[in-house]
C-alpha cells in the first residue's frame, strides 16, 4: 500500500486538510463535523453533509484518522504537512535507482529558485548538524 499523500487533493479537500492541521497545531486535538463544518463549511457556504463527505473521503485516503466520539466521529491528521510532503518526496524518488535518482534531485536543482536553494542548504546544514 502506498503511503498517503496530499498530491492529488481537491481544493475543498485541501481546505479542510489545511483547517484540521492548524487545529492539531494549536494542540486543539481531533475535531467534529461539526466544528470543520463551523469554519470551514460555514464560510464556504458548504451543507453539513458536504463536510461529512469530504472528511470521510480523507480518511479512507488514508490522510485522516477517524475516532469514534459517542454517536459523532472526530477527525485528525495522521501525519504534519510537511511528513506527508516528504513521504511524497521519498515516494517519488524511491522506485529509482541511483543514477536516475540523482538526475532526478539534479533536474530539481537545475530549476530551483535561489530562495529554494538557500532552503536546500539550510535543510542539508541541520541534518549535519543532527548526525555529529
Amino acid at each position: 500500500m502506498s503511503e498517503p499523500s496530499t498530491s492529488r487533493l481537491g481544493e475543498l479537500e485541501r481546505a479542510v486538510m489545511e483547517h484540521l492541521w492548524a487545529a492539531d497545531q494549536q494542540g486543539d486535538g481531533a475535531l467534529t463535523v461539526r466544528q470543520v463544518h463551523d469554519d470551514v463549511g460555514i464560510e464556504r457556504g458548504l451543507a453539513y453533509t458536504t463536510v461529512m463527505t469530504v472528511l470521510d473521503r480523507l480518511a479512507k485516503k488514508g490522510l485522516l484518522l477517524q475516532e469514534r466520539d459517542g454517536r459523532a466521529y472526530r477527525y485528525r491528521p495522521v501525519a504534519t504537512r510537511e511528513e506527508l510532503t516528504a513521504g511524497a518526496l521519498r515516494s517519488a524518488l524511491g522506485g529509482l535507482d541511483r543514477d536516475d535518482r540523482q538526475a532526478a534531485i539534479m533536474h530539481f536543482i537545475d530549476d530551483a529558485t535561489p530562495d529554494e536553494l538557500d532552503d536546500l542548504r539550510a535543510a542539508l546544514d541541520r541534518v549535519r548538524a543532527r548526525r555529529r
